[in-house]
């Protein structure tokens, strides 16, 4: 009998079989596997590029689609164009996720990422708004990889790597929902910012928001051509005829000794796999409404309680976050989550949430260099804090589960997560919109009242990684 730190399906390795190949790979390797470390990381970040870039130009996209007829009406469409990508993805995860078990990783992860390549570039080029919600629509529903990537970043190497591996992979996934937002923020309107150099293309004047969706679609055609060198891992003990005798044999053998497999158990009867998936929406609901709230927020003017941010400004806070938030992933996390677990770590990140999101607000109350320092400190301890948290909750959701039901147990996951991502971006556009018709109201006017509901969001989470809510797998 031949071990794995893969758990394989069987006791024993298949020559035909990847998963069995990348098993034994990973017993005999005693390194980290550095290339497929990177590619992981690659496609993961070309991948989740794409949810977020639209956020600093979407206020101003809106507007210059003319379907708002006021002002303080354009948060409320905003919000249906965000939300449309993650309804895709939610009709979809699962599906994918038990594609990925049957047929493997490899395939859904090239269809995710030729998917950002096309439907992202046509984001870019709408002209109008109906245009941009189809495409950002077939964009989540297409790109299925998300799910199933993280079951990979695992699977790729031996137990002593797998927490970097999803550290990696969550680090990819937190570094692109920030860094997305700053190519969105610097590269949209490129005419207006940049004359000298794009003024004379007539694609960016009438495109204005190309430039952004182009840049990133040429990041996934990497990650596309990085595919070639990433290994299948899923378990298929394949059907070659010159060793179905030998299968046969084996299996005999194993029900002699063993007695019959253990049948799958039902993933939605798995309360420590549902309950860190509930765990994982109720973060991702409070950090996607954030994020676009946060843009609409520092966009809007001042006298209807924002900042009056350009789209650049506001992209310069994403970069900065997005690279102290790399250093932090790479660094730091995987030593905290080694002296404090994952479920500690999450509830003090939450903790420390709740009131620096409360403090948001009164930021407007500050001008200057002050503003500039304060605000881009915030937003990078909010987006470590909350990359923290999910980090933790994909530890819970893969142990959870044994190796061949990841795939679905992810698509699981992703699905409830773009559904409530899907709700995130609609009611933060409404209650944003709402809260700017209220700036005399005398109980937490204007945008107080929309962070107070982020920190409310985030107290509800806090309390789920509480038993009885919270379940653990049986060791």
């Amino acid at each position: 009998m031949v071990g794995s730190s893969q758990e394989p399906l069987l006791e024993v390795y298949y020559d035909n079989c990847p998963g069995c190949i990348q098993d034994k790979k990973n017993e005999c390797a005693r390194g980290i596997p550095y290339r497929e470390f990177f590619f992981v990381w690659l496609i993961m970040f070309a991948t989740v590029l794409p949810v977020a870039c639209l956020f600093p130009f979407l206020y101003f996209m809106i507007r210059d689609l003319k379907i708002a007829k006021r002002v303080e009406d354009i948060g409320f469409y905003a919000g249906f164009v965000g939300a449309s990508f993650m309804l895709g993805r939610a009709l979809t995860s699962t599906v994918w996720g038990i594609i990925a078990d049957r047929y493997g990783r490899k395939p859904v992860m090239v269809i995710g990422t030729i998917t950002v390549i096309i439907f992202n570039t046509l984001f870019g080029l709408s002209v109008n708004y109906w245009m941009a919600i189809i495409t950002r629509f077939l964009l989540g529903a297409l790109n299925g990889l998300i799910g199933p990537i993280k079951a990979y970043a695992i699977e790729v190497c031996n137990k002593e790597h797998q927490a970097l591996g999803i550290s990696l992979a969550s680090s990819a996934w937190g570094v692109a929902l920030v860094m997305g937002p700053a190519i969105g923020g610097y590269l949209s309107q490129p005419a207006e910012k940049f004359p000298n150099v794009f003024s004379t293309v007539p694609l960016f004047n009438w495109f204005p928001y190309f430039l952004p969706c182009l840049c990133i679609s040429l990041i996934a055609v990497a990650a596309l051509i990085g595919c070639i060198w990433l290994p299948e891992t899923l378990h298929t003990h394949g059907i070659d005829k010159q060793v179905e005798s030998i299968e046969a044999s084996t299996e005999s053998n194993k029900k002699e000794t063993m007695g019959p497999s253990p049948p799958k158990q039902n993933l939605l009867k798995n309360w420590p796999l549902m309950s860190s998936i509930l765990l994982f929406c109720i973060f991702s609901l409070d950090d996607m409404a954030f994020t676009e709230i946060f843009s609409l927020w520092a966009e809007s003017d001042k006298r209807f309680g924002g900042l009056s941010f350009p789209s650049e400004d506001t992209g310069q806070v994403f970069v900065v976050s997005g690279f102290s938030l790399l250093l932090v992933q790479l660094f730091i996390y995987a030593r905290l989550n080694r002296l404090l677990g994952p479920i500690i770590l999450a509830r003090i990140c939450a903790a420390l949430s709740i009131p620096l999101l409360f403090g948001f607000p009164f930021m407007t109350y500050l001008s200057g260099p002050i503003l500039s320092v304060v605000v881009n400190c915030a937003s990078l301890l909010k987006n470590i804090l909350s990359v923290t948290i999910v980090n933790g909750t994909f530890i819970l959701q893969n142990n959870a589960v044994p190796q061949d039901q990841r795939g679905a147990a992810n698509g699981i996951s992703i699905t409830a997560m773009s559904l409530f991502k899907a709700v995130a971006p609609a009611a933060a556009g409404a209650i944003f919109s709402w809260a700017q018709k209220r700036q005399q109201a005398a109980f937490l006017p204007g945008d107080q009242m929309v962070f107070f509901i982020l920190s409310v969001v985030e107290l509800i989470g806090l309390i789920w990684t509480f038993r009885p809510f919270l379940g653990l797998p049986e060791k």
